[in-house]
């Protein structure tokens, strides 16, 4: 192993399966997860994640990683030689490759949006929850308040003060 393997930590298949679940309209199946039905990331028994990425991408991966190979729809890299925010953000190229347009564009939109700059979402709740909300279409109180505490912290980027906020919002 050399040094530069030795610095990270090893990702878990929690963890990928969190970062999965946050992008939305995800879905998961066992082991592997879709967007409207397509399939974007998975994970074998050998605990190698799976990617379905364009080839340009998959070049990146196996230039990072040498114990990554490619697959006719991706690459395959072993979850242990990947540490979490690379996993993060390929999983996030993943889905973007195979979510439908519509739904990559609002993803894409929601990456620059601002407090208080989106919907009747209060400014408060800050700039990584706003975009989190914004990422899986909730621009609004209304539909704030159909979710629960639960659901709002299962959003990766929203936590306990973003939740406080708008619940003190919808005078909860």
């Amino acid at each position: 192993m050399t040094a530069s393997w030795c610095n990270h930590r090893v990702t878990t298949i929690a963890q990928l399966r969190k970062t999965a679940l946050s992008l939305p309209e995800v879905a998961a199946h066992d082991r592997a997860f879709t967007v409207r039905g397509e399939r974007f990331a998975s994970v074998d028994e050998r605990d190698r994640v799976d990617l379905h990425l364009p080839a340009e991408e998959v070049d990146a991966v196996l230039a990072a990683h040498p114990t990554a190979e490619r697959l006719p729809l991706g690459v395959l890299v072993p979850l242990g030689d990947v540490d979490g925010q690379q996993l993060n953000h390929w999983v996030r190229r993943a889905w973007l490759w195979r979510a439908p347009e519509d739904l990559a564009a609002r993803a894409a939109g929601a990456g620059t949006a601002e407090p208080g700059e989106v919907g009747d979402l209060p400014r408060g709740i800050g700039r990584p929850a706003t975009r989190a909300l914004a990422a899986i279409g909730v621009t609004t109180l209304a539909q704030v308040a159909r979710l629960s505490d639960a659901e709002l912290l299962a959003v990766h980027g929203v936590g306990p003060k973003a939740v406080r906020v708008l619940r003190e919002e919808l005078g909860r």
